[in-house]
Order: C-alpha cells, then sequence, then structure tokens
C-alpha cells in the first residue's frame, strides 16, 4: 500500500502539473481543456482597400478602413495633433479623423526589470532588462515594430457622413488640466449635409475619457446615421512576450446576455480569409444586439474599453481591418435626424489600469477583464484578503509573508493530521519492505497485507496527500492573482525583488525553496523503492527550475509555506510525540 501512497502523490503531482499547463493555455485566450469550445467567432470580409472611397463604405454601412481617405474636392487638409494632459494621462488626438492616436499612463512605467547576467536573447528575451523609465502606451502608431492601437469613432449609413477619416477642426481652448479639474477638446466636421462635433473630456485622477457626439442635420432632408466606436489593435504579440512569459492580449466584450467573451486576432484572420475564399460574409456567433456592455481590448495588466451610451440598442461585432489590422465595434443607430434637428450620444473610453476601485465604477461587469480564469470564486476572495492585509503593512512582499502564514494557520489541523500520518507511516516501513520481499512475486498479496498493516497501525494512506490537494487550488489561484493584480505589478519587497510581479532576476528564492523542498522530502518517510527515493529528491531540483520563470512573489509564497511546513513538522513531532512503534 505504499506504493499506492506514492502513486497517488505522484498521480497528484502530474494533475497539478497539468492544472498549471491548462491555466496557463486559458490566460492566454486558449480554450480551457475541461470546458467543451466556445462558439467559433466569425468575422466580415475584409472592409475595403486603401484605395476605395469611405463614401462608399459609409453608404454600405461598413466602417472606413484604417488606410482611407476622405473623399473631397477642397483644398487639401493639414491635419495637427492636439494634446491633452492631464495628471495620469496624455492623450494625442489628430484632427484628421478626430482619432485618438497615442494615450500615454503617466504614473505607470514599462517593466524595468535586471536581466540575468547581463541580459538574453532569442528564446529568453523575456529576461532582458526592461526599460523602467519609459511611461507605459497604450494607444500608439510605431510603423517600426508593426504596432497599431486606436480608438475611432464616426457615422456611417449614408455616403459621405464625416467618419474617423474626415477632417476636423478644433476649437480654442485649454491643453492642460492645470488647476482645473477638466479639460475638453472639442473638433467639428461637416460633410454630406451633416455636422459632427466630438467633444472629449478629460478629468482630474481619472482615466475615463467621456467621448460625446453631437450630430447636426444640415441638410434639407431627413437623415438616418448610425455611430460606430472602434478599438483597432495589430494582430502582433506584446512586446517581451514568449513561451514562458506570455499574456493575452486581444477584443473582449461584455453583455449581460451573453456575460464575458475573450476572442482572438488568429481565429478573425482565419475567418476573414475564408470568407474572402468563399466570398460570403461570416456569421459571427459572438455578435450580438444589445442596450447594455461594452467593447475593449485587454492585455496584460491594461485595457482600453468603450462603453456606448446605455438603453440605446446598439450592434457588436469583430472585423478585419487591413493586413495584420483587426477591430472590434459598437453600432448605434442615431434614429431619424429632421433637417435642423440634433442627437447627441454620449459614450465612455476608459482606458488604463485593470485595477478594481477603477473599474467597477465605471460600468458593470468590466471588472471581469481582470481574469482569473476558472478558479475566480477562490481567487477574487483571495486577492480582497490580500488587499486588506496590505492596506494593514503597506508592502505587497510582507503581505504575501503575511497571507502564506495565515493560511498555514487555517490548514493546521488538517496539516497536523497528514503528518501525524506520515510519521506513522515512517515508523512501519520497515515491516513494509518486509512484506515487499515475501510477497515480491504476488503483487495481490502485497496489497493485501500492506492493508492490513495500515488497518491494523490506523493508518490512513492519504493522510499525507490532502495538505498537498488543499493546497494546489490556493496555489493556482495566488497565480492568477498575481498574474492579475497591477496593484502588485512593479512593487518591491526587499533587497534585490523590485518587481513581484516579474522573475527573481537573481533565481535567489528559486534556490531557497530547492533547499526547503528538500529538507521537506528529507522529513518525510523515504520510499522502498530505490528509483521512486531519486525520484522524489528531482522533484524540488525540477520545481525550482520551472519557479525561474514564475513571477517571484508567488515563488516567496512557496518558500515561506514549505519554511513553515518545516516548523510545523518539528512543532506537531514534539507536541503529539512519536507514535510508538507497534510489536512484532
Amino acid at each position: 500500500m505504499d506504493i499506492n501512497r506514492k502513486t497517488i502523490l505522484w498521480i497528484v503531482f502530474v494533475v497539478s502539473t497539468f492544472l498549471l499547463w491548462n491555466n496557463w493555455q486559458v490566460s492566454n485566450g486558449k480554450p480551457s481543456m475541461f470546458a467543451p469550445p466556445p462558439p467559433a467567432q466569425t468575422a466580415k470580409a475584409p472592409e475595403a482597400k486603401k484605395s476605395d472611397a469611405p463614401a462608399a463604405a459609409s453608404a454600405a454601412g461598413a466602417v472606413p478602413g484604417a488606410g482611407a481617405a476622405a473623399a473631397t474636392d477642397a483644398v487639401p487638409f493639414k491635419a495637427e495633433r492636439i494634446t491633452i494632459t492631464t495628471d495620469v494621462i496624455r492623450a494625442d488626438i489628430d484632427t484628421q479623423g478626430g482619432v485618438i492616436k497615442r494615450l500615454e499612463l503617466l504614473k505607470y512605467k514599462e517593466n524595468g526589470h535586471p536581466g540575468w547576467f547581463g541580459g538574453c536573447g532569442g528564446l529568453f528575451d523575456w529576461c532582458k532588462p526592461g526599460d523602467n523609465s519609459k511611461n507605459v502606451v497604450l494607444f500608439d502608431v510605431d510603423a517600426g515594430i508593426g504596432k497599431t492601437y486606436l480608438a475611432q469613432t464616426g457615422l456611417i449609413g449614408a455616403a459621405g457622413l464625416p467618419n474617423h477619416t474626415s477632417p476636423f477642426v478644433a476649437k480654442p481652448g485649454a491643453r492642460m488640466l492645470n488647476d482645473g479639474n477638466q479639460v475638453q477638446l472639442v473638433l467639428e466636421s461637416e460633410e454630406g449635409g451633416v455636422k459632427l462635433t466630438k467633444t472629449f473630456t478629460f478629468k482630474r485622477n481619472d482615466y475615463v475619457i467621456g467621448v460625446r457626439h453631437d450630430v447636426t442635420n444640415t441638410g434639407a432632408a431627413p437623415v438616418s446615421p448610425t455611430l460606430y466606436l472602434r478599438l483597432a489593435h495589430d494582430g502582433n504579440k506584446p512586446a517581451g512576450d514568449s513561451f514562458f512569459n506570455s499574456s493575452y492580449t486581444g477584443p473582449t466584450l461584455y453583455t449581460e446576455e451573453k456575460h464575458y467573451e475573450k476572442l482572438k486576432f488568429d481565429t478573425l484572420e482565419k475567418e476573414a480569409a475564408e470568407a474572402a475564399k468563399t466570398g460570403k460574409p461570416v456569421v459571427q456567433d459572438h455578435a450580438t444586439k444589445a442596450d447594455n456592455g461594452w467593447i475593449a481590448i485587454s492585455q496584460h495588466f491594461f485595457v482600453s474599453a468603450f462603453v456606448p451610451q446605455p438603453k440605446l440598442m446598439h450592434d457588436i461585432v469583430t472585423e478585419k481591418i487591413d493586413t495584420n489590422l483587426y477591430g472590434i465595434s459598437v453600432k448605434q443607430p442615431l434614429g431619424t435626424i429632421a433637417p435642423g434637428a440634433t442627437v447627441s450620444n454620449d459614450a465612455k473610453l476608459f482606458s488604463g489600469p485593470q485595477e478594481n476601485a477603477l473599474l467597477e465604477p465605471v460600468t458593470p461587469g468590466l471588472v471581469l477583464v481582470r481574469d482569473y480564469g476558472w478558479l475566480a470564486m477562490i481567487a477574487k476572495p483571495m486577492f480582497a484578503v490580500i488587499n486588506y492585509i496590505h492596506s494593514l503593512l503597506g508592502n505587497w512582499g510582507w503581505t504575501i509573508i503575511a497571507f502564506t502564514i495565515l493560511i498555514k494557520l487555517l490548514f493546521f489541523p488538517l496539516s497536523a493530521a497528514g503528518y501525524r500520518s506520515m510519521a506513522k507511516v515512517k515508523l512501519v516501513t520497515p515491516k513494509m519492505q518486509a512484506i515487499r520481499e515475501r510477497y515480491k512475486g504476488d503483487p495481490a498479496k502485497m496489497n493485501q497485507a500492506t492493508m492490513e498493516l495500515y488497518k491494523q497501525e490506523k493508518i490512513n494512506p492519504l493522510g499525507g496527500c490532502l495538505p498537498i490537494l488543499v493546497q494546489m487550488p490556493v496555489f493556482i489561484s495566488l497565480y492568477y492573482v498575481l498574474q492579475s493584480a497591477v496593484e502588485i505589478r512593479g512593487a518591491p519587497w526587499m533587497g534585490w525583488i523590485t518587481d513581484l510581479a516579474q522573475h527573481d532576476p537573481y533565481a535567489i528564492l528559486p534556490v531557497l525553496y530547492a533547499i526547503s523542498m528538500f529538507i521537506t522530502t528529507k522529513l518525510n518517510p523515504a520510499p522502498a523503492d530505490p528509483m521512486q527515493a531519486k525520484m522524489m529528491l528531482f522533484m524540488p531540483l525540477a520545481f525550482s527550475v520551472m519557479f525561474f520563470f514564475f513571477p517571484s512573489g508567488l515563488v516567496l509564497y512557496w518558500v515561506v509555506n514549505n519554511v513553515l511546513s518545516i516548523a510545523q513538522q518539528y512543532v506537531i513531532s514534539k507536541k503529539f510525540g512519536t507514535p510508538a512503534p507497534a510489536k512484532a
């Protein structure tokens, strides 16, 4: 039965590794192996190329492509970029289309951690030293690295309506927050008998940008335009993304009916290629009509989300805009506008960090972009507890240590029972070896005799496995918390640990983990099988190598957990004493 117990331990190890792999897959937008695949996300056929006139696209109800230029016989328009600066963001808005071309977060720096041995290359690009002198930039266009990330709005539904390619004129006004609480940028464009006024409102200490559209019919006939709000993003992986340090970047959406959905750029690419091949548009299973919800581009720690005006029906669609460029849009009909009448529409654009305190007030469901995976029911209250401890201690490293102690105290009775069971197993190991020798050629009798021995000595063969089984959900949930919590991003602990969300730059914590795991293994009963004994000694090394690539905060939790386990085992053995060996 000792063999069975070790087999169970190996099963726990294999299942735990399998679960970690599954969680890594899900965190990168791939379907879980425990759930049926999500409905196929289909995309519309690619939109008009750069040579196509936007007027034709607007008339057909499609949003103009990224490279489309406004069709006009007037004097060539000279666009300018207007920079709006608040205490938390700096945004560049192009008067050619009223597009947010660049958005910089002034309170968040790019990951800047020391690389191992001065930096690496190739497969290990993730361990290169970071540049923490630069602010995080969300919206941006950089042809050099193939980055395109834009927030576009405009009108479709008739020929020649103002859209994100039309020339806009900026009204005079303040461009910096200064001593005020808000600053506004007003842009105007008139085309096709319709005047579109965009008003961007920026507030102090706020990542929400008010996006107001006032549509005035300046023609002689009624018009029925549709307002679109679109987030466009290239299909490239984020900078620094690799096999060992991968994260999800892609379109996400939410409605009260369908809840939270994650999409993928490569799926949109495949569906667009299929649509081009067959000549038929692909019906989108995730496309929906709703009078609530939001669309977003989610990435590691940050998100940009358009929240359309509530209680007004709209369509949510995805599309391939151009080569390696994709979009997710809200299309909201504004109704029929009589000549001389004006219709106003108020939307919001959140572009900032995925902090609970910032996401929750914006709109229902937006906090779901902080994806905790299938263990959200554990991870969410876990972060609430961790966040409360941090409010008392003020340091995330010590918070993780305090949380580990709390978990250990919570599961102390279960661990005590496990250690007592392992202590009894250690005492009867000579008898078990004798049974193996006696029934070497008869496995059935060997297992039967081992079972009788366990029953006689009142040993639970699963007792040593229970602490591991209980801790694995906690471990996986904490992994999700540390991967998703932007609050921990860039948070130092002490000395060489300057960012608990990054790997240990000098691999000190993984080495300490290996040492503590080796001691823990030595304290447990050694397997009678020499091969199993060698494997048990090899496991700490294998886990340590894996922990080289994990967030240092997670490795810190596991090191402290092992140290406490060693101390706990010592206390339990002193408190309960060593069981007396059974009589022969």
